[in-house]
């Protein structure tokens, strides 16, 4: 027992003497200390040999320029352990450094040569080439390395790692996809490498090279179509990729899930044909009790609803066809809390597109009294209710449901949101002292939306709340807000020719013409709109006005007005000039976006 404690306590102690002379070795080794460090790797590899300790040692030779003696112990060395390849790289790398690049090149051929069918080895002598960024030498390692394990694409990813340092895009591609051959689960790695180094050129070589194999494929394997799929949507290919996954879910059997996603990702693209396409494939070939039927059923409306009021030149009869395709799909679900979103989104089209405000209101009092919905649902049901109560003059009934929503959500983004509205009501109605409370305690809002708003609207109160004129001025400029809200425009108008006639010279002069702007834009009159924003630009260089026009103006030219060029210029004015903007932000993202850098 004496003697086994004995023993096991010697070994300790060499153990950690080991360790710490490694640990000392390479402190000295990292800063330069190289006559140190080559001392003590040579006891280190002399009392127990291991490839790092010699390569240490080497290293640490050449660093001092000691050639000759580095060259004779890896001659030494190669004889004892001539299976050892990466030796022969070293010594390669030796050669290199003396200026003798044929015998580098001689011992790195041999180096190749003998390799054997050992995985481990022909990965070592790799790895030995790549720490010397010698890729050509790397790839014809694992090229020798796969025929001699008569497997042609075991280190397909590592080949795809090497060509991808080289720049050799096609063949990175090609790798990289006979990788997913050996391994489908690195799926998501070759994706992620495909998304980081390649270029619209580049993923249009994927795209051809995986039509190829697809068509070469007897196997019918998924792997390839999913892949292009995924592909396609990295080119905004929305139509090709949902060609690809409706291929799959039939030939999977699925249950639509892959078709919806896509569906989603096409509409927030605003691909909307794709899109609805989508769920229309959804719709036709699922079962009603599919997971994904009703939702389907609802994206698709949405989409539709998008695809024309986000656009700027829909008629009458576009919305009313519309509105037939939402009111059969609550003769077919009822109305109940499932379809209650949707009976959400039709009251919206009657009240601002179809001007049927009482049609409006009455859908939506529907879901408010409705047993189950969703209380979140619900709110929303009760914030549209209000806006388009307060459309109709009724300022009791939508303070009422603006303050129900803020109560029941106080601290959540509905809340926030109620809480705007009722602050903008009283701004409306005169009350500018206590919207403007409001408004101040609203900048501190998660929702970046609801604090710039608020923020615009209280600096805007202070900006002009001071003599009694002004009041009045004020709320004339208030009356015809209200009147834009309520889509009265003559009238808004009429509005702002009187605040012009009765304050000529007026500091609200600015503001007006920015909100005439705001009423031309909302009538679809583009041109008049851009005319107005850009008058606030060229003769109200102080205006606080000027950053919401800018914004403005470069979204008229961005869509509708189809001038990106214009629109870039106008967004980077915005950010750089006028960095300190609630809008800078987003201005710069715009920016981007029309360069055409991927912004997140």
């Amino acid at each position: 027992m004496l003697r086994q404690l004995l023993l096991l306590l010697f070994v300790g102690t060499t153990l950690s003497l080991t360790a710490q002379s490694n640990q000392l070795a390479q402190q000295y080794y990292m800063d330069g200390e190289y006559e140190k460090a080559a001392e003590l790797y040579l006891a280190l590899a002399e009392e127990n040999y291991n490839t790092f300790y010699f390569d240490r040692y080497v290293s640490s030779l050449m660093s001092l320029r000691r050639y000759d003696e580095a060259e004779k112990v890896l001659k030494k060395q190669l004889k004892r352990t001539p299976d050892e390849l990466t030796l022969y790289v070293t010594y390669g790398q030796l050669l290199e450094q003396r200026g003798d690049t044929d015998g580098a090149q001689k011992q790195y051929r041999e180096a190749i040569k003998e390799l054997r069918a050992d995985r481990f080895q022909i990965t070592q002598l790799a790895n030995a080439f790549v720490q010397l960024t010698k890729y050509d030498q790397a790839i014809e390692v694992y090229e020798r390395g796969s025929k001699l394990i008569k497997d042609d694409i075991s280190f397909a990813f590592n080949l795809g790692d090497l060509y991808r340092r080289k720049g050799a895009t096609a063949a990175m591609i090609t790798s990289y996809l006979d990788a997913l051959l050996d391994d489908p689960e690195r799926m998501r790695n070759v994706q992620t490498y495909f998304q980081r180094f390649l270029n619209a050129d580049g993923l249009l070589e994927a795209q051809k090279q995986l039509y190829a194999r697809i068509q070469e494929d007897r196997k019918d394997n998924p792997l390839y179509p999913e892949m292009l799929g995924w592909v396609l949507i990295q080119n905004k290919d929305y139509k090709g990729a949902l060609r690809q996954a409706r291929a799959l879910d039939k030939r999977l059997g699925e249950n639509g899930e892959r078709v919806f996603d896509l569906g989603i990702l096409a509409g927030n693209a605003d691909d909307y044909e794709a899109a609805i396409d989508a769920f229309d494939y959804i719709v036709e070939n699922k079962d009603p009790a599919s997971p994904y039927y009703l939702e389907a059923k609802r994206e698709g409306l949405l989409t539709r609803r998008r695809a024309i009021t986000d656009g700027y030149a829909y008629t009458e009869e576009d919305l009313r066809i519309l509105e037939a395709a939402y009111l059969d799909f609550l003769q077919q679900f009822g109305n109940n809390p499932a379809s209650a979103r949707i009976a959400i989104q039709l009251a919206e089209l009657e009240a601002l597109y179809l001007n049927d405000l009482d049609k409006a209101t009455s859908i939506l009092k529907d879901i408010v009294d409705l047993n189950g919905v969703n209380e979140t649902v619900r709110a929303r049901a009760k914030l549209s209710l209000a806006d388009y109560y307060l459309m109709q003059g009724e300022v009791w009934e939508s303070t009422l449901l603006y303050s129900q929503v803020d109560k029941q959500f106080k601290e959540d983004l509905l809340g926030h949101e109620a809480r705007f509205r009722n602050a903008r009501l009283s701004y409306f109605r005169g009350d500018f002292e206590w919207a403007q409370s409001q408004f101040d305690v609203l900048k501190a809002s998660t929702s970046r939306l609801i604090a710039n708003d608020a923020l615009d609207l209280s600096v805007f109160i202070m900006d002009n709340l001071g003599l009694d004129t002004t009041a009045v001025a004020l709320q004339t400029y208030a009356d015809a807000e209200l009147l834009l809200f309520q889509n009265r425009y003559d009238e808004a108008f009429a509005t702002l020719d009187k605040l012009v006639k009765d304050f000529p010279g007026h500091d609200l002069e600015d503001d007006v013409v920015y909100l005439r702007g705001k009423i031309y834009q909302k009538l679809r009159q583009y041109d008049k709109a851009a005319e107005q924003y850009q008058h606030v630009v060229d003769t109200y260089p102080e205006s606080i006005r000027l950053d919401n026009a800018l914004f403005a103006l470069a979204g008229l030219y961005e869509e509708p007005l189809n001038d990106k060029a214009k629109a870039q210029a106008l967004y980077e004015t915005l950010f750089i000039d006028y960095s300190n903007s609630i809008l800078a932000v987003e201005a710069r993202k715009k920016y981007r976006a029309l360069r055409g850098d991927a912004v997140q």
